[in-house]
Parts: C-alpha cells; structure tokens; sequence
C-alpha cells in the first residue's frame, strides 16, 4: 500500500475549516497497517460507505492515497476510520 495523508475535519469547534487556527492531520506508510486495515482502506477508496447526516460535532476524515498511478481522495465520517490512521493524526497550532 502507498503513502496516506490524513487530516482531521469537523468536531465540536469545526477544527479544520477556514478561520480555524488548529489543524489536525497526519501521515503514514499504508504498508505499516494491519491487513484488516489495509483492507478497511481499500474499500474506503472502492466506495465511501454511505453515512446519516453529518452531525455539527462529528469527525470526518479526509484520506488522501498517493500511489505511483496518481492520487486519490475521499473524505469519510469518523466511524469509518481504522483506529491505526485516527492514531496518526496529530494536532498542530497554525
């Protein structure tokens, strides 16, 4: 698996949208996770799982896979997220 960049959206504060002065993301080897959650990527990639409404307070998770084919991104709620990548996301002042 190729490299994954992840970044964090949402939450009670909406961290991660314009006028926001935190920003959470991350980054990681897709080979470094387990195959369930290589697996778990792969279908995230196949097709976003469908989700209820989006909640003021919830995660999304925006997963972007870059691979020697090009880049690809999705942008997922939280529930969806094999903890392995929640984990890799740090929060940084800007």
């Amino acid at each position: 698996m190729d490299r994954l960049d992840i970044e964090r959206l949402g939450g009670f504060a909406g961290f991660g949208g314009s006028g926001s002065h935190l920003r959470s993301r991350g980054q990681m080897d897709g080979a470094s996770l387990s195959a369930a959650d290589q697996q778990a990527v792969d279908a995230l990639f196949a097709g976003p799982p469908k989700t209820a409404p989006k909640t003021a307070d919830g995660f999304r998770y925006r997963i972007t896979r870059h691979a020697p084919g090009g880049s690809k991104t999705v942008e997922v709620s939280e529930e969806h997220v094999p903890d392995a990548i929640k984990c890799s996301v740090k929060d940084e002042l800007i």
